[in-house]
């Protein structure tokens, strides 16, 4: 059994960025990462590609609204769907590749699986093909980072009813996408597909979008998406129930007036926030506790954190 001081599980920006920083300070270091790509939902199915696409649909918008006025003469741009998703996947290839040197480079394990607590120093690692290893650490870092999450009662069926990792790799251009949440993933993707010729509609619980920022930020975000992307909000919208039947999803609604609306679309996407990736790590083992929503617990000093930091450093 291979022995470490310090072993990281996952690899996103919390896991990679701690595990070359004990790396540098002279631990011998592992990470584990279930899927077989490093980086996490940021690099994979999160930032790096909504940026890709954001970008690249910035590029068609401009085309057809603002390249005249530069004196610049294109014929009807059309938008290739396909080469998009392709161009989006060699940008989180070219990152991810960036996080595997960075490893290498500073000498850190990595072992691919799932892994799970046996004891406080013994990790077990299960593989795809279902194989086991265990490690022993000296100290672990968890960075499992978190999944989208849903609303009770609706299912996500990944095919009409998806989350922001399905809508990264959409094969067709919906003709009508209905969003639930108004928040930061929603309406970047919304904007996306907007963008690119999508009818959008956003449905949001509370009265403002991006509700955890600045309420200024939200009036002028809400305020140029209608006027320049013509997207249309529900605002103050508390969604009952998705159905999907074929190649249509139905959103019933209750609009705060107790009347009950519905918005028909092709796809809906669930944005709703999202929720801690901690399922599976056998946390009990390694003594640590989750609260109701699965998040490791802390107390009011974030003790737990503080004890983690300071033994990294010392």
């Amino acid at each position: 059994m291979e022995k470490f001081d310090v072993t990281i599980i996952g690899s996103g920006p919390g896991g990679y960025v701690a595990a070359i920083r004990c790396a540098q300070l002279g631990m011998k270091t592992a990470l584990i990462e279930k899927y077989p790509t490093l980086g996490g939902t940021c690099l994979n199915v999160g930032c790096i590609p909504s940026k890709a696409l954001l970008d690249s649909s910035e590029h068609f918008y401009n085309a057809v609204n603002h390249f005249e006025e530069h004196g610049i003469e294109v014929k009807a741009p059309k938008v290739n769907l396909k080469q998009m998703i392709e161009r989006k996947r060699g940008v989180v290839k070219m990152t991810c590749d960036g996080i595997n040197f960075l490893m290498k480079k500073n000498k850190i394990t990595v072992y691919t699986g799932v892994g799970s607590f046996e004891s406080k120093t013994i990790i077990n690692i299960t593989k795809a093909d279902g194989t086991k290893e265990q490690i022993e650490t000296g100290k672990a870092i968890i960075a499992t980072g978190s999944k989208p999450a849903s609303l009770p009662g609706i299912e996500v069926d990944k095919k009409r009813i998806i989350t922001s990792t399905e809508a990264l790799e959409m094969t067709e251009i919906p003709k009508h996408l209905i969003i639930i949440g108004g928040g930061v993933i929603g309406l970047e993707l919304g904007s996306v597909y907007a963008r690119i010729g999508s009818k959008v509609s956003v449905v949001e619980f509370m009265d403002r979008l991006i509700p955890g920022m600045d309420a200024g930020l939200g009036k002028e975000l809400q305020r140029v998406m209608k006027k320049d992307l013509k997207v249309e909000f529900f605002m103050k919208h508390k969604v009952e129930s998705v159905v999907s039947k074929g190649k249509e999803v139905t959103v019933t609604a209750d609009n705060g007036k107790g009347e009950k609306i519905e918005i028909k679309g092709d796809y809906v996407l669930m944005a709703v926030g999202r929720k801690p990736y901690t399922e599976g790590l056998n946390l009990e083992k390694a003594g640590v506790k989750l609260d109701a929503r699965g998040r490791v617990e802390v107390d009011a000093h974030l003790k737990l954190a503080l004890i983690i930091f300071m033994r990294l450093v010392m």
